[in-house]
């Protein structure tokens, strides 16, 4: 019974240590695909420039979002609220 109840606090702990890393980011070729296919034909020069630039939005997006969480983690740090 005792392993039991050590094991039932000790779970919630132990699953905290599942997420580690970047999270599984959401597969979104298919959008990206549908969009590309309205404005140009698959294979062609456009087609493949309009992927290309989704991409590099996605990325810069990515990136911002990154840095804005690095900001305000830096400023909490450097200005930490004493209650």
């Amino acid at each position: 019974m005792r392993f039991h109840l050590a094991l039932l606090l000790i779970a919630p702990l132990l699953a905290g240590c599942l997420e580690r890393g970047q999270p599984v980011m959401v597969d979104t070729s298919v959008d990206d695909d549908a969009y590309c296919q309205k404005n140009a034909a698959v294979g062609s020069n456009d087609y493949v420039n309009c992927r290309k630039n989704r991409d590099v939005q996605r990325g810069n997006a990515n990136a911002r979002a990154d840095r804005a969480q690095r900001n305000l983690a830096e400023q909490m740090l450097n200005n930490p609220t004493r209650p």
